[in-house]
């Protein structure tokens, strides 16, 4: 049973804090109360803020986000090339049952603009066929292996940076599919043979590191999984873009190559060759 009065030394605390507020000016009083709603309402919108406020896409990411590297969660909508996919992000509740009062939409018209363009960090996969070029071998296996990963799942991104595609580069954890816990997505790829380890300038591995992305690489590349299939590669994802990065600069100098060749072809240089004979 709980006792019938308070320990006296609780009783005397009690009686002073009622006296110091009955000697209170009703100013100080409404300027306290505030003081302590505004810094209350001040707490409730950085929690917000931080914890339950949709980034309705990339550009909605603040410098603060990426500079102490947070966790955002959301649907994956769309998977455009083997390493990057559109994150609908849903923060706070109300996404899953029993507490289902928010939906992902799926119509494309809904989703313009409604998603954050996310690149998978430190997994680079085959090349698609793009603009011309030809694509990579495997680079059609590589995206259905992420689709079927990932597609219409939740999954987790450390927010790290954002590319010269104004994409938005991440480390990404999915759950496992058949054992308790998580992992990260780039290191299924690696051991899937999806894709190889992206080692360019400002490659980021998380906390797994990159000996533990090499690791994995290397597993794939000895049981010949994936775009390993022949023990070697003709040319690493790296090597392609270098190449045809390269190859569209001699491009563009030949074409401006030809169109002097071909100004000098036109009449004003044969009338001009004319007068020089005369």
């Amino acid at each position: 049973m709980a006792p019938s009065h308070f320990p006296q030394e609780l009783e005397d605390y009690i009686h002073r804090l009622e006296s110091n507020a009955s000697n209170l000016s009703p100013h100080v009083l409404v300027a306290s109360a505030f003081t302590a709603g505004a810094i209350t309402a001040l707490g409730c919108s950085r929690v917000h803020g931080r914890y339950f406020k949709r980034m309705q896409n990339s550009n909605w990411i603040s410098p603060e986000s990426f500079e102490r590297k947070q966790w955002v969660k959301g649907v994956v909508t769309s998977v455009g090339d083997a390493d990057n996919f559109r994150l609908y992000h849903t923060p706070g509740i109300g996404w899953r049952w029993p507490l289902k009062f928010r939906r992902v939409p799926t119509e494309k018209r809904d989703l313009r603009n409604q998603t954050i363009h996310i690149r998978i960090a430190g997994a680079d996969a085959p090349e698609a066929a793009n603009f011309g070029r030809e694509g990579q071998p495997y680079a059609k296996e590589s995206l259905a292996w992420l689709s079927n990963r990932i597609l219409g799942q939740t999954v987790h991104c450390q927010l790290i940076t954002r590319d010269q595609y104004s994409r938005t580069v991440a480390n990404v954890v999915t759950k496992r599919r058949f054992l308790p816990g998580s992992t990260s997505l780039a290191l299924e790829m690696l051991r899937a043979g999806c894709a190889t380890v992206y080692e360019q300038s400002g490659a980021e591995y998380g906390s797994w590191g990159k000996e533990e992305f090499l690791k994995a690489e290397a597993e794939a590349k000895i049981a010949r999984r994936g775009m390993w299939k022949d023990g070697v590669l003709r040319e690493t994802p790296a090597e392609y873009k270098r190449r045809y990065a390269q190859g569209d600069t001699d491009a563009a100098s030949t074409s401006s190559k030809n169109a002097v060749e071909s100004s000098n072809e036109g009449p004003m240089f044969l009338l001009r060759k004319l007068m020089f004979w005369r």
